[in-house]
């Protein structure tokens, strides 16, 4: 979301069911916040004593029988062979779907963490690694990633599983850098693959779901750590879309938010630059996201008047400007939860999906108040990529974690496939078997090697063997 100056602009927040005085320029904007109250939390353990485990936003639970954070290969091949089945890996909890949901074992790679060694200018890297502690431990050696995603708080081998990606039109997503890939099979056995050994695998495993094994380690491309420079601004929706190809063209990286019922849009770019560091300012998402759920729970009955005062609230600001290294400046803290569905788009029609997807939530979701994230991606080779045979352009639809997001699957979903979509891995949607091959040309072959590497469905969740359609 927006880097906006919402405290300079005197936003003041009474506590739920109270009201907010927020000034804007010269008006003053009085907004409820009465709030939807907290959503039921599962039991805190099972008749049989296993502990409850949550993702981040709070829709996914188990209690796996055996939780197991193994500190080495060997034991993690013990975890996998002995341990009740389906057995699953957990990073951070930041899928939304089901994919870590296990009554079996569930597997931490935490302690399965940092670089073990440098071929070149590759890092071989442990697969229970968080994005954000890579970013220092790379740049230590004076190397960074390519690109980070906007929440660094994955670990590598979720972050391969699911196929996770930042922005930038010449960029791939982070499994696009994989040069070579250890994984540990359901057998115990460690197999190295990488485009000459064991292609099949290589190609299988970049984005694998967690469905072929676990990556204990990956070989990374790594380029010179250089600082960028990173620019936020507010504009009419409109100029968004008519100049987002020419940006995606001429930035580094660049992204915008869509911000519903407000006809504005919040744009975000990067560049390499030899400029001095200039501080970040502190972060005011929560306070631009406070202001929004204000605004809808005052005039989510009229959208002129809400549109009104937003552009009262938000206009006329100065562009917030930082520089620093990459790898400080590119991934953001995400304090607020939410829900998302994500859909990976051919970039000549991803504008045109967005459009609808914007009037679609404008005219029958009137709750809805979470910016649209929209990103462009270059192609990659894996055989389960979303960038698979082409790049694409990504929408990503955000529901507040109290808020209803079953309209994502009836409304939201179906403008994604009409317009071409393939979904992100770890986020809501609801295709399943001939559905997703249709959209995959390697899929058959994907899941040839998936049943090679373990035949007798020992990582295969109920979610998974929906989706796969293999129930």
């Amino acid at each position: 979301m927006a880097r906006r100056g919402i405290s300079r602009r005197a936003a003041l927040i009474a506590g739920a069911g109270g009201v907010a005085v927020i000034g804007a320029g010269a008006g003053v904007v009085a907004v409820a916040t009465g709030d939807k109250p907290e959503p039921s939390s599962p039991a805190a353990t099972d008749a049989q004593g296993h502990t409850l485990w949550r993702n981040w936003s709070g829709i996914q639970h188990a209690y796996p029988a055996k939780r197991a954070a193994p500190a080495d290969e060997a034991a993690l091949a013990e975890v996998i062979k002995a341990g009740p089945a389906p057995v699953r890996v957990v990073g951070a909890g930041h899928s939304f779907t089901a994919l870590a949901v296990t009554p079996g074992t569930l597997v931490s790679l935490d302690v399965m963490s940092g670089i073990t060694r440098w071929e070149g200018d590759e890092a071989v890297v442990k697969a229970g690694t968080r994005l954000g502690a890579l970013g220092p431990a790379l740049a230590a050696n004076g190397r960074a990633m390519a690109n980070l995603p906007d929440i660094n708080k994955q670990s590598l081998g979720g972050a391969l599983g699911t196929g996770t990606h930042g922005t930038g039109a010449k960029l791939r997503a982070i499994h696009g850098d994989v040069t070579a890939l250890t994984l540990c099979t359901a057998k115990g056995e460690l197999i190295h693959c990488d485009a000459k050994t064991r292609p099949d695998v290589f190609n299988a495993a970049r984005v694998s779901l967690g469905a072929l094994g676990v990556i204990t380690e990956a070989r990374l491309k790594t380029i010179p750590n250089k600082r960028v420079h990173r620019r936020v601004w507010i504009e009419p929706f409109a100029e968004a879309l008519s100049k987002a190809e020419e940006r995606w063209a001429q930035h580094r990286n660049f992204e915008f938010y869509a911000v519903p019922f407000t006809d504005l849009a919040a744009c975000i770019s990067h560049d390499e630059t030899d400029e001095p560091a200039r501080a970040r300012e502190p972060d005011s998402d929560t306070a631009f996201l406070d202001a929004l759920r204000g605004l809808r729970n005052l005039l989510g009955w009229s959208v002129p008047l809400r549109k009104a005062a937003a552009k009262g609230l938000l206009g006329g600001e100065k562009p917030q400007e930082a520089i620093d290294d990459g790898w400080k400046l590119l991934s953001t803290e995400r304090p607020v939860r939410f829900n998302e569905m994500e859909f990976h788009l051919p970039p000549e029609s991803q504008l045109a999906a967005l459009k609808e997807v914007v009037e679609t939530i404008e005219k029958h979701r009137p709750d809805v108040f979470f910016p649209i994230e929209v990103r462009r991606i270059a192609p990659d080779d894996a055989w389960l990529s979303p960038f698979e045979g082409g790049p694409r352009g990504s929408v990503a639809v955000h529901c507040y974690y109290k808020d209803d997001y079953d309209f994502l699957f009836t409304m939201i979903q179906p403008i994604f496939l009409r317009h071409g979509g393939r979904p992100h891995w770890g986020k809501l949607h609801s295709l399943r078997g001939d559905q997703l091959g249709a959209l995959y040309p390697r899929w058959n072959d994907w899941l040839t090697v998936r049943k090679e590497l373990d035949p007798e469905g020992r990582f295969l969740n109920l979610y998974l063997q929906g989706m796969l359609g293999l129930d």
